[in-house]
């Protein structure tokens, strides 16, 4: 327990020297005209009248504690560390392809919104692209805007700029988002159904050491049977993420909860806040002055 002002405390002497005048002052006792006798000299009253003063000497040691402002520490809380997920969604033309009971861009949503279940605390951005690059919400904790946005972006809607496949200009537009992002851990997510030509020729190793310069995981989920591209299995592999590849809805659901088992929030424990302690000390203070006023109508020195 700690003080808020306690150099207040400096006062708690003047309760104790008023307990001492209390027990050691004497002329209290009073002899009766007709009693032709001294005073009495019974400790059992001396000891209970002398109790009930003593409670007032009690009620000033209490009243300079609450002026010193008691406080204690409360408990420790525990803290899930932010983690900024950008969730990267290709919706190119073949997208659209039969996969489950919809399209591969039915199936990948789906199960986005199904992480987005695992990840509570943590700021998501979702980005769509082909050709070109679309940030559809910024890294938010209200994941409202990315469950509303299927319905907007479904492959078969969009302009044709976004038909093919451009996962290095993805990748890189993603990156710019999450370095802006000082607090938490940095992680992309790539749900794509293809290859992309822009990550050959050194691109993918220039784009592995970019990411890993500012600290950002990259995972790789390809939806289908085609082999996965080894520029992005090395660029998921260089950052410390890895890529998979979902050949039907079911590996597709199991991918994604092995992404969230395998990039876990930590959990830090806060530095315990200090807060005021005053109901104890009230409580007492109360409970000594119903004590003091009920003493008072029969345990008191009275001089007839």
């Amino acid at each position: 327990m700690s003080f808020q002002y306690p150099y207040v405390l400096l006062l708690l002497p003047l309760a104790a020297l008023l307990l001492v005048f209390v027990w050691r002052r004497k002329g209290r006792r009073v002899v009766l005209p007709f009693d032709f006798g001294r005073p009495g000299s019974g400790w059992g009253w001396r000891f209970l009248i002398g109790g009930a003063e003593s409670l007032l000497s009690l009620l000033l040691a209490l009243a300079i504690i609450l002026l010193a402002g008691p406080q204690e520490f409360g408990e420790p809380q525990a803290k899930r560390r932010l983690t900024n997920i950008q969730l990267c969604v290709d919706i190119s033309g073949s997208m659209t392809r039969p996969f489950g009971d919809g399209s591969a861009y039915d199936a990948a949503m789906q199960e986005v919104e199904a992480f987005l279940a695992y990840r509570k605390g943590d700021a998501v951005g979702l980005t769509f692209f082909g050709n070109s690059v679309l940030h559809w919400c910024p890294l938010t904790s209200d994941l409202s805007a990315v469950r509303c946005a299927p319905p907007f972006m479904r492959p078969e809607n969009v302009p044709p700029w976004f038909g093919g496949t451009e996962i290095g200009r993805a990748l890189r537009a993603c990156k710019s988002v999450l370095v802006e992002r000082q607090e938490g851990d940095r992680m992309i997510i790539l749900v794509t159904d293809g290859m992309s030509a822009d990550l050959f020729g050194g691109a993918a190793e220039d784009m592995a050491r970019e990411m890993k310069a500012n600290n950002i995981t990259v995972f790789a989920i390809l939806i289908g049977t085609a082999p996965l591209q080894d520029e992005v299995i090395n660029i998921a592999h260089a950052t410390g993420g890895e890529a998979f590849q979902a050949g039907d809805p079911e590996a597709l659901k199991q991918v994604f909860r092995r992404i969230d088992d395998m990039k876990q929030a930590p959990v830090e424990k806060t530095i315990a806040d200090l807060r005021d302690q005053f109901a104890p000390w009230c409580v007492a203070g109360l409970a000594v002055l119903a004590v003091s006023v009920a003493s008072a109508f029969g345990l008191r020195y009275t001089p007839w």
